[in-house]
């Protein structure tokens, strides 16, 4: 049996091996370090940053892209806000020459990146992102990997996205693979909760 303990023992703690049930449990990990960075592996290309508000005595102030940041040299062209209503889902999109950049505003959302790309070093990675009005920031995502997210609050959630591509309305650099089809269940690992 593998060792269930990944906390040092201490004197007076519980004997888990005895509960009922503990042998089915698994440890848990941290979604974030002991300096708050997020625990995760990035897809090739894809980059995050976390929100950091300033508060004052008006209000608060956050910044959701500066491209001192050096997360891309891609260009802001468009600036678009998308609500995404409680419970539903909205993936998967992917994109030939577009970088992505959501900035998740409010609510709660579950942002989440898989690599299709077969020439990939990260090729059949998942990243999934936890962010909102709580937990504010940014997700940049390159060309050629699907992405998506889910409000997974009870309220409207806001995404600001900030595409490095004009949208046209003609012949859009946008192609969508519906999150519930049989080839998205086959090819993506990954089950929208």
């Amino acid at each position: 049996m593998q060792d269930k303990v990944h906390a040092p023992r201490r004197p007076g703690g519980a004997c888990l091996e005895d509960v009922e049930g503990f042998t089915s449990a698994s440890p848990r990990q941290s979604l974030t370090t002991g300096t708050g960075a997020l625990r995760l592996d990035p897809i090739e290309g894809v980059r995050y940053r976390l929100a950091r508000p300033v508060s004052h005595r008006h209000g608060h102030l956050t910044e959701a892209f500066r491209a001192d940041w050096g997360l891309t040299d891609a260009p802001v062209v468009q600036v678009n806000l998308t609500t995404t209503f409680p419970g539903r889902i909205r993936a998967w999109g992917i994109h030939r020459f577009t970088v992505d950049r959501l900035f998740a505003a409010t609510g709660s959302l579950c942002i989440v990146c898989y690599d299709g790309r077969r020439g990939s070093s990260t090729f059949g990675c998942v990243n999934e992102f936890m962010l909102g009005e709580r937990n504010q920031g940014l997700v940049v995502i390159p060309p050629g990997v699907y992405h998506g997210w889910k409000n997974i609050g009870a309220d409207e959630a806001t995404i600001v996205s900030m595409p490095s591509e004009l949208y046209n309305h003609d012949g859009p650099d946008r192609w969508e693979l519906s999150w519930d089809s049989d080839a998205a269940r086959r090819m993506i690992p990954y089950q929208w909760l």
